[in-house]
């Protein structure tokens, strides 16, 4: 009896354990300000985020890059004179764990002009990991209703790099992100195979 009870404290303390980095990473919250750099697998641009804009949306972005979650990851649509769609991670648990983990819905206080980022959604309240680079001035952006929503919040933009974002692979244009949900389960490989010759995230770093 008094081993069964052991048992069943030390499980619980290690699952407690288990949670805690869980916890505290859900707990970070952004600067007022920072910047990134993404070196991609075309080069390196740099994005400053402000949390005025979006407050649950910096904080949100913050934790995934202070995680590591966008290293490796794939533009999985490139429309040069469009968007530029990314923020599905190379990490099956990593994309499980976050994706249970939406945000609310923030009002926009600035538009979707060519260099802002914004987070994508499919509903209320859906922000998660995907997000989105203008790559033109897109004013339909904020004021399209979707699934009830209007407009799509700002919470970032390119200070440094456009250029390399041009030169990303665009040949297939939005389709990859249609068939998205194959990313989430079978990962880069198994995408790559679908669409080769797609550019990468190398590593998404906080500038200090």
């Amino acid at each position: 009896m008094k081993k069964l009870l052991l048992l069943g404290m030390v499980c619980l303390i290690t699952g407690s354990f288990a949670q805690a980095p869980e916890i505290a990473i859900l707990q970070l919250r952004a600067p007022e300000s920072f910047k990134t750099s993404f070196k991609t697998s075309k080069g390196e641009f740099i994005v400053e985020t402000y949390r005025k804009w979006s407050h649950m949306g910096a904080d949100r972005f913050y934790q995934l890059i202070k995680t590591g979650f966008f290293n490796n990851a794939l533009f999985f649509r490139v429309e040069l004179n469009y968007v530029v769609q990314f923020g599905v991670s190379a990490s099956y648990s990593a994309n499980r764990f976050w994706d249970a983990r939406k945000i609310p819905d923030e009002p926009a206080v600035t538009q979707n002009k060519k260099g802002i980022i914004s987070f994508a959604r499919d509903g209320r309240n859906n922000r998660a990991t995907q997000l989105f680079i203008n790559m033109v001035d897109n004013p339909k952006l904020d004021t399209l209703v979707r699934n009830g929503v209007k407009g799509y919040t700002p919470v970032a933009r390119v200070v440094k790099g456009m250029e390399v974002l041009t030169m990303l692979n665009g040949r297939y244009g939005k389709k990859p992100a249609t068939v998205q949900d194959s990313l989430y389960k079978y990962g880069n490989p198994y995408f790559e195979n679908l669409f080769p010759g797609l550019d990468r995230i190398i590593s998404a770093t906080l500038i200090k």
